[in-house]
């Protein structure tokens, strides 16, 4: 499975992504898992690296960003079971909006004609009153939104997903969903956007579940 998971942060990016890595671990399918493409990258930097990278001109942060997705567009070309959260649709809504103002995210569409066919967007979204209750009960340590910023910013994720020339796609409303139901929901709406070797590792699966 190649998955690239979008939406606005406490959407349930993260929740989608490390129940597929937890799920495929327990079946033997190892994912190439990245969820770092926000700033700063919380799962492989010290909190001094995260303040340096927060503090990093923003000239610096487009560029360094614009070659991470490039860098990450061959990974998705290269493993066949991959997860990635926001990736270059998150950069499109946030780049310009909170790390580099004035400044444009450049060849989102020439990043997707260079990925695999069989890749799947999924895009996660909830309620707006879901992600500011989220937001409160649980604060993520380097929050990138703004609360007031919320409905522009699930609109702005909407469309990214409309135009998006990503082919297989999928969109699922958290807002009153476990993290078990977004993971049972994810392979409902999926299943049909699944290449032959990800339908027959399901199928397989399900024959061991039911033998």
């Amino acid at each position: 499975m190649r998955i690239i998971a979008i939406g606005c942060e406490y959407s349930g990016v993260t929740t989608l992504l490390e129940g597929l890595n937890v799920w495929g671990a327990q079946r033997g399918v190892h994912f190439h898992m990245d969820d770092h493409f926000t700033i700063p990258d919380a799962y492989h930097l010290s909190d001094e690296e995260q303040q340096a990278m927060l503090d990093m001109l923003p000239a610096i942060k487009e560029r360094f960003q614009r070659f991470q997705i490039v860098y990450h567009v061959r990974l998705i070309n290269n493993y066949q079971h991959i997860l990635f959260g926001g990736f270059h649709l998150e950069e499109e809504v946030y780049g310009p909006l909170y790390y580099y103002p004035g400044l444009t995210v450049s060849d989102t569409r020439k990043y997707e004609s260079e990925m695999p066919d069989d890749a799947i967007l999924v895009h996660l979204h909830a309620r707006p009153e879901v992600i500011a209750q989220r937001l409160d009960e649980a604060p993520h340590p380097h929050t990138i939104i703004k609360p007031d910023d919320v409905p522009m910013l699930l609109d702005r994720f909407a469309e990214e997903y409309r135009t998006s020339w990503i082919r297989h796609k999928v969109s699922i409303d958290t807002s009153d969903l476990t993290p078990q139901q977004l993971l049972d929901t994810f392979f409902k709406e999926s299943n049909a956007h699944f290449n032959t070797r990800d339908a027959l590792l399901l199928l397989d699966q399900k024959y061991a579940r039911n033998a």
